[in-house]
């Protein structure tokens, strides 16, 4: 009888923690959050609101000069109508979605430390890189998706704004197509770079004070030493703005950089971050 009880006791449980599992909680957990929904909406309606402003402030101005006869005197005019300047103005907003997704990335990480949730998060999974790479994995898709979709529904809704103001608005265009995957990468990179301030600094406000310090401080003093200083000019071609801004709009944020120079900086800015923040998150205190 004896016997009999101690085979039918419970044997232990031992789960294999994975990759896609951590993945897939860490999607779960970070899709139930407010703040999630709340940016991601916010990043969408202020893109795509930009870009309509944007094509039909453009359209109106072209069209008033339409009745002007000194119109073709006004330097820079004769370049409105093209695709190339119709896909920048879209793209208008594009700042505002690296800065907005960019907290997103943030939270991603520096809300398991203020809310203490890191905790149970590492001892669900001991290996604290297989959590950081999920959240870079998530991060990046869904940054990139919210980018693509955000950029496509503001193609839809200002075509036909386009087309009454006679734009040149071509989604098969070297310049839409450029704006579109080259405006994503852009956004993926802050949203990275502000993952990497999550680890980092372990605090929401002092990741998010810091990514905005990077993407619209640092820039107006690179201006101002690039006026002081000629060698500066030099650094600012490097700044993480700039780099991701002048892939996507080459018009409106020229480089003197080839396209693998630029691509060469943006993944400096995502990975020396990224790797120094995967060897303290894995050397430090989860307290």
């Amino acid at each position: 009888m004896s016997t009999e009880l101690i085979n039918a006791r419970p044997r232990p449980m031992h789960g294999r923690v994975t990759l896609g599992g951590v993945l897939r909680s860490e999607m779960i957990r970070f899709f139930s959050l407010n703040s999630t929904r709340i940016l991601i909406l916010v990043s969408f309606v202020v893109y795509v609101g930009i870009a309509a402003v944007g094509i039909w402030g453009v359209g109106s101005f072209m069209e008033s000069m339409g009745s002007m006869p000194e119109a073709g005197q006004i330097p820079g005019t004769e370049s409105m109508g093209t695709a190339d300047f119709a896909a920048e103005t879209l793209a208008s907003g594009l700042m505002f979605s690296q800065l907005i997704l960019g907290v997103l990335g943030v939270l991603l990480m520096s809300g398991e430390f203020t809310t203490g949730s890191a905790v149970s998060t590492f001892l669900a999974s001991p290996q604290r890189l297989r959590v950081m790479g999920a959240k870079v994995i998530l991060i990046t898709v869904l940054t990139a998706v919210v980018q693509l979709i955000s950029t496509l529904v503001a193609y839809l809704l200002c075509l036909p704004l386009a087309t009454k103001y006679n734009m040149t608005l071509d989604f098969g265009s070297e310049a839409f197509q450029r704006m579109l995957w080259f405006g994503a990468l852009a956004v993926v990179m802050a949203a990275l770079m502000g993952l990497a301030l999550g680890v980092l600094l372990r605090n929401s406000a002092g990741g998010i004070t810091s990514l905005v310090a990077i993407f619209f401080v640092l820039p107006l003093i690179a201006q101002i030493l690039s006026a002081v200083t000629d060698w500066f000019q030099d650094v600012a071609r490097f700044m993480p703005d700039k780099l991701g801004l002048s892939l996507a709009l080459p018009l409106s944020n020229p480089s003197t950089l080839e396209m693998w120079q630029q691509l060469l900086g943006i993944a400096g800015w995502v990975l020396i971050p990224l790797i120094l923040g995967a060897v303290l998150l894995k050397s430090r205190d989860i307290k």
